[in-house]
């Protein structure tokens, strides 16, 4: 017998692997497995959506520190605000662009929720969507947006940064109104629009095109999906692709 023994070949990393493969898992790894993919998925989910609160808070932090400054001094100029519309709008662009990361462990999240644990609480075995763990599986392979870029910023405009906007311009608007001096008539409206060689149409040009475009984002409505399954549609589409470096910004 320890003859027998010590004949025996010994497995090969590769003979081990293979074993390892093609050993079937028991319900309870199963569960287990999921489990804990759940929670590191809504872990995720949660880190992405705090860094989304903090974005907002930067570009509520940064209104105010500009609205502050523009009103401290009457010689400030008012392009300060209008400056201000245009970093709000970086802080808005960069927003969506964590919005669409957030939508990635998210949707995860929703497919093991309705597939795994509501069939469990509604004690039935039958998950809405069949296929949703292959779906799931090819996901972690090759990971892709949920949503456009324009259904992001469209998002996160008519979410907060409307009334970050409003508050912007409607402070422009008192600030031209009554600095340096207080404005009677549309004569000394346009004097107190006049900064340096920029014309006091300059300043209305620049506000237009800038609500031309915000309402052109609120009003064009993407195409949304109808149902949380519909999000992984976009699999495929080389503008949806994540790549493993983004996913860690």
């Amino acid at each position: 017998m320890a003859n027998q023994d010590q004949a025996k070949p010994e497995q090969t990393d590769s003979e081990r692997r293979d074993e390892y493969e093609s050993t079937p898992i028991t319900r309870a790894e199963y569960i287990s497995a999921i489990v804990h993919l759940y929670r590191g998925e809504l872990s995720r989910a949660n880190s992405w959506r705090i860094r989304l609160d903090n974005t907002t808070n930067w570009a509520v932090l940064t209104s105010a520190g500009l609205l502050s400054f523009a009103f401290g001094q009457i010689d400030h100029s008012h392009w300060i605000l209008l400056v201000g519309l245009a970093l709000i709008t970086i802080l808005m662009a960069f927003e969506a662009r964590r919005y669409r990361f957030w939508h990635v462990w998210r949707s995860r999240v929703r497919m093991i929720e309705e597939n795994f644990y509501g069939p469990i609480l509604r004690r039935n075995p039958k998950s809405p969507e069949e296929d949703w763990g292959t779906l799931v599986a090819d996901d972690l392979f090759h990971p892709s947006f949920k949503i456009s870029r324009m259904e992001a910023l469209r998002a996160r405009l008519l979410k907060n940064y409307w009334a970050i906007i409003i508050v912007l311009i409607t402070a422009w608007i008192v600030k031209v109104s009554v600095h340096p001096t207080p404005a009677g008539d549309f004569s000394a409206f346009k004097e107190n629009l006049e900064v340096g060689l920029v014309p006091w149409w300059g300043a209305i040009a620049y506000v237009a095109t800038f609500l031309v475009a915000m309402l052109t984002i609120a009003l064009i409505r993407p195409k949304l999906p109808h149902s949380e399954s519909d999000y992984w549609d976009s699999n495929g589409n080389s503008d949806h692709e994540v790549t493993r470096e983004s996913l860690e910004l």
